[in-house]
């Protein structure tokens, strides 16, 4: 998408994990969604991302958990955005501010219509949770906005996600649109992680940018990242913390600032070694292929005079001579000089 200058543009999910370094930190949750910006910031993460929602207007006071008990206990979605939905529009827009100040992209995911329209007021670039991907209401809704949108689009088929497409497109067939792979199951177990999508994804839509929102617990090397960039992943989005040991919510499968640092050395070190495309002997080999690759050398003296045959030649190194497959400009000449063998066959000495 255009308005993503690096490959690939790292997302870090902060969600509404501040509210439990706030605690952690005895801070206001302000500051400490300040802190996360700023530790994702100085880790090298491109963007951050919030979620904007208020209990009631995102799930029913009878609707179960989907999550690990074990890691987050709350049996009930309504119970649990309860605890996390204190922030609105004034405080998104602070937020928003803030990222500007220090050069980082502000987003925050919608969950409702009222953040739809408040969001719009500082945001340029839409994310919708692959929760939404079916609601063709809320995507229509979204896409009046006429922003770069970026739809997830964990546990659905590919028919929902045309269904999804065809929604913006209706609104607006100009609008940018990135797809992001992603498993909707927290956390994703690695054998779940089925990055082949990302491939899929890029075939069935090579129009779009193509990325990955990602629910493993961060390997020790991530490996998981690197792999989908390596399959063709532009846009990388996953949770962040500062502190992976908290319990609840989303700490548990989230990345922490030396997990950025970790990533983003993998990524270096991969453009490092990537190299160019166009297969030509690149300045470092130039000695080794003059040394190592063989020239046309006497296997025998050759008198003067002498009509050069294939028998009288073989082929060794250096390549500083007359290359192998320039033999038969070689045979049928005639020696104007003594050769002795071993020697490297030159055309001045041929007539």
């Amino acid at each position: 998408m255009s308005i993503f200058k690096t490959e690939p543009f790292l997302i870090a999910e902060i969600g509404v994990n501040y509210y439990d370094i706030a605690k952690k930190e005895n801070i206001s949750n302000m500051d400490a969604a300040k802190l996360m910006i700023k530790e994702a910031k100085d880790a090298g993460c491109d963007g951050v991302k919030f979620q904007s929602y208020k209990a009631e207007t995102i799930a029913s006071r009878n609707s179960p958990a989907y999550w690990d008990l074990n890691e987050e206990p709350t049996k009930s979605q309504f119970e649990l955005f309860k605890k996390f939905d204190s922030f609105g529009e004034n405080e998104y827009h602070e937020l928003a501010n803030y990222c500007n100040e220090i050069g980082i992209l502000f987003l925050s995911t919608p969950f409702d219509f009222e953040s739809v329209n408040y969001l719009d007021k500082f945001m340029d670039v839409y994310k919708i949770s692959s929760s939404d991907l079916n609601n063709i209401p809320f995507i229509k809704k979204i896409a009046t906005k006429k922003k770069p949108i970026i739809l997830s689009t964990g546990a659905s088929y590919m028919k929902e996600v045309d269904e999804a497409i065809n929604a913006i497109r209706t609104v607006d067939s100009d609008i940018e649109i990135g797809l992001l792979h992603c498993v909707l199951s927290y956390p994703t177990n690695y054998e779940d992680a089925n990055l082949l999508m990302i491939k899929n994804l890029k075939e069935s839509y090579p129009e779009f940018e193509i990325g990955y929102s990602d629910h493993t617990k961060p390997d020790d090397e991530m490996l998981t990242l690197t792999t989908a960039y390596l399959y063709g992943a532009k846009i990388i989005e996953k949770h962040f913390t500062l502190d992976k040991t908290l319990k609840g919510n989303d700490h548990y499968h989230a990345m922490d600032p030396n997990d950025v640092r970790k990533f983003k050395r993998n990524i270096e070190f991969i453009n490092k070694i990537n190299g160019q495309y166009e297969k030509v002997p690149l300045e470092c080999e130039k000695e080794s292929r003059l040394q190592a690759r063989r020239s046309i050398i006497a296997k025998y003296d050759i008198p003067k005079g002498n009509i050069i045959k294939e028998s009288d030649l073989t082929y060794k190194r250096p390549g500083s001579g007359i290359s192998p497959n320039k033999i038969n400009e070689i045979i049928g000449k005639k020696a104007i000089i003594n050769i002795k063998a071993d020697d490297i066959i030159e055309f001045n000495m041929l007539k």
